[in-house]
């Protein structure tokens, strides 16, 4: 593989897991400030309506980061 090619890859590599600790941090902050453990309500309680609000943040913050990431 030529250096020439291996260099996009390697970007791609390094900005995906960028994002993906970026939004586990994002994500463990919200878990902190909100009064109830998020995950145990949607998976103990079944609470669909937090399902949907921790799906819409993880989205909306997936987003910013992507268009942060991509200039």
């Amino acid at each position: 593989m030529d250096l020439i090619h291996a260099q996009p890859i390697a970007n791609s590599i390094v900005y995906s897991f960028l994002g993906i600790i970026i939004l586990l941090i994002a994500y463990f902050i919200i878990e902190k400030i909100t009064p109830e453990n998020t995950w145990k309500e949607v998976v103990q309680k079944n609470n669909i309506a937090v399902a949907i609000v921790l799906a819409a943040f993880i989205i909306g913050i997936s987003m910013i980061i992507s268009a942060a990431i991509h200039g």
